[in-house]
């Protein structure tokens, strides 16, 4: 600041012409990129919501689709009668007699094909007998259809019939190739049907849970155990259970998620049809078949799902694009590395990618909204979310966007913004320069007239060498300056004089209100005490005085009494007359408010006792007090006036009406928060026509009688 004072004029108007520029532009700039910023944060939002609401109603409507289809096939004819013949086939060969070699093939299968595999992706070594099945037809059933199938693990579907000449292959043989194709056609990972038991007598894929029982066997905590157990518990037709991903061993350790319903023939219970859900399915409605850009979610934009333990139920797209750069950003926000390698050897993020964003949290409590939040990757992305309905299920949906990416055009324009900036503040500095020159000529000038009259040469004429403002700065310089000098200090007397009569009419807090400005005052306060006073026998005393004696005599009392609403921190309002009106706690607020009141009807009525003593008069006090919340404000226009209204003032007015001379009244809430502070006696009820009963309760006479000039401290 003392710098540019040092500067010459020439160079404060270049300086003040670049900085009015450079303000303008900055100015433009911001409100253009604000505003574009808004527009465009909207329209990204709306997208988002679009294409969430898009693929909310595909998976929704897949799943939809899922029930029917399950509980379709569940009636359908083929289906109960698959369901009985496998039942009947798999009971005979319980009674089979099994080779050792049968044993050994599949002790072999299951400890170079399935435990090492699941070892992979499961904490510890897994036991083989904890996994081997255990039943005559089990074993039998996953020597021929698993451990001795030719086709390699993810194949053994192709077989249809093993050529034991078995009953069961039998049925295999004619059914298989139906439900083979219903698995293929309608994409699920896997078709199972169960015994009412809760034995899987028949599976498309034939994994190691073929033939195993899910009540007691070694699968009987997996999420298919419980949607099996559920659809044996039912009690009719038409359920259906969804369960949600979990781990599944046979699937070696994959998330996997299933759908049962009973089967029924007629009235009769006689299994449990259930499906293995695809993964890749839901994966394929979530990443529009890997088709992000032409959807419309650019380089960075994805929709996923969500579950209630904060996982993902779909695939990542970052971990679909670039596994390697997936890693290294989960690396990098502190994930755990089981984690990270459990990921890298599904190769999905389902169950495995936490969640835990603002967006999720705020969907899982069925709110939906758009949100600039920290993704799952903690990169600020333009969110959209909300819950997901399906039965069963508790999921939610997500559209994001890198808000980087959302933002783009706009930082673009910001640069070229930038850029157009610098160059026209070039242009701007030399026009500067030279406008500068020609309107300084004439100061320059006048400070060489004024240089000369400095100097003692009192006979200058000050020019300014043009006939515009600065002659006539130059023509009343002398004349003006002692009679501006002179105008000014009037003027701020005047303003002076003006505050304090302000002060002395309305409150401080009021009265920087009127000087802000406000002329529309108006306050709801609550937790006030409004005192109403009268002068009993006033009136009648001013007929035997003078009106200076009578103005004299009510300006000694009223001055009394506004020193004690200073004593007390009361405010007066008012006075009408020979009434007075004061109230507590309204510009500052009081605990005591009604405290100090009671106080200052007691000191009001000790001294007009004592006024009227000393006086040799016949004046007495009705007071009349209440509590509770007013309105205040200020009305009127050229003559303004701050006052009070409402319930609370009327009450303590009724109440001081209806006051004895030389008493107090005061309103039920009074008795209430004081009774313990002083003696009040009930004087019934106060009826007048048109308004509601109101108790009215006296201050007793011990209190009136006591002097209230001792010395209190009222902060």
């Amino acid at each position: 600041m003392q710098l540019f004072k040092q500067l010459s004029i020439k160079t404060k108007l270049i300086v003040m012409l670049l900085v009015v520029s450079l303000c303008a532009m900055v100015a433009s700039t911001f409100t253009c990129s604000s505003a574009g910023k808004s527009i465009l944060t909207e329209k990204v939002f709306n997208q988002l919501t679009s294409l969430r609401s898009a693929k909310t109603y595909q998976i929704q409507d897949y799943f939809e689709t899922l029930n029917n289809h399950s509980q379709t096939l569940s009636e359908d004819l083929t289906v109960v009668a698959a369901m009985q013949e496998f039942k009947t086939a798999y009971r005979e060969l319980e009674k089979s007699t099994i080779p050792a070699d049968f044993d050994k093939k599949i002790d072999t299968y299951y400890q170079t094909e399935f435990l090492p595999r699941l070892a992979r992706t499961n904490e510890g070594l897994p036991v083989l007998e904890s996994y081997t099945p255990k039943t005559a037809a089990a074993r039998y059933l996953q020597y021929h259809y698993t451990a001795a199938n030719p086709n390699p693990v993810g194949k053994k579907l192709l077989l249809d019939n093993p050529g034991d000449a078995s009953s069961y292959s039998q049925v295999h043989t004619r059914y298989h190739p139906i439900f083979r194709n219903i698995v293929e056609k309608y994409g699920y990972y896997d078709m199972f049907l169960i015994d009412p038991e809760g034995t899987i007598v028949y599976t498309v894929f034939k994994e190691t849970d073929f033939a195993t029982n899910f009540t007691n066997g070694p699968y009987n905590e997996s999420n298919l155990a419980k949607a099996i157990a559920a659809a044996r518990g039912s009690k009719g037709k038409g359920y259906v259970k969804i369960v949600d991903f979990q781990p599944y061993s046979p699937s070696y350790g994959a998330p996997a998620a299933f759908i049962s319903t009973p089967i029924f023939n007629g009235s009769e219970f006689i299994g449990v049809l259930a499906f293995q859900l695809p993964v890749d399915k839901i994966n394929n409605v979530m990443t529009g078949n890997k088709n992000w850009k032409q959807n419309g979610l650019g380089d960075s934009g994805e929709t996923y799902l969500v579950g209630s333990d904060y996982l993902m139920r779909s695939a990542s797209r970052f971990q679909i694009e670039d596994p390697k750069g997936h890693e290294k950003t989960l690396s990098s926000i502190g994930t755990d590395e089981k984690t990270i390698k459990k990921i890298k050897e599904f190769n999905t993020t389902i169950l495995l990618q936490e969640v835990q964003t603002k967006g999720v949290k705020q969907a899982l409590f069925g709110k939906q909204g758009t949100e600039v939040i920290n993704d799952y990757r903690n990169i600020p992305v333009l969110s959209s979310y909300a819950p997901l309905k399906i039965d069963g299920l508790r999921w939610v949906i997500l559209a994001e966007i890198d808000v980087s990416e959302a933002y783009a055009p706009i930082h673009s324009f910001e640069k070229t913004v930038v850029i157009g900036a610098t160059l026209i503040m070039v242009l701007i500095t030399l026009i500067a320069m030279w406008l500068t020159a020609i309107f300084v000529k004439p100061i320059q000038m006048l400070i060489a007239s004024a240089e000369q009259v400095g100097a003692g040469e009192i006979d200058t004429i000050v020019k300014s060498g043009s006939e515009d403002e600065f002659g006539d700065l130059a023509k009343s310089f002398n004349q003006t300056i002692d009679s501006l000098r002179y105008e000014s200090n009037l003027i701020e007397q005047k303003n002076r004089e003006n505050e304090a009569l302000v002060l002395n009419i309305f409150s401080p807090a009021i009265t920087k209100r009127l000087k802000q400005g406000d002329r529309e005052i108006a306050d709801q306060i609550s937790n006030v005490s409004v005192l109403f006073s009268d002068l009993d026998q006033f009136t009648k005393l001013t007929k035997s005085m003078s009106p200076q004696e009578v103005v004299r005599l009510l300006n000694e009392l009223v001055t009394a009494f506004d020193e004690m609403t200073d004593k007390y921190g009361l405010e007066k309002i008012k006075t009408i007359g020979d009434g007075y009106m004061a109230v507590c706690g309204l510009s500052v607020p009081r605990l005591d408010h009604d405290k100090r009141t009671v106080d200052f009807a007691l000191e009001m009525l000790a001294y007009v006792r004592r006024f009227s003593y000393e006086k040799g008069l016949h004046l007495d006090l009705r007071l009349g007090i209440n509590s509770g919340d007013v309105v205040a404000g200020v009305i009127g226009k050229n003559r303004l006036l701050y006052d009070i209204w409402g319930d609370t003032v009327n009450i303590a007015h009724r109440l001081k009406s209806a006051c004895p001379s030389g008493s107090i009244l005061v309103s039920q809430d009074i008795c209430d928060r004081l009774y313990d502070l002083y003696d009040f006696e009930q004087v019934g009820e106060i009826q007048e026509p048109g308004k509601e009963k109101l108790v009215a309760w006296q201050l007793k006479n011990s209190h009136l009688t006591v002097s209230v000039q001792e010395e209190k401290v009222y902060e």
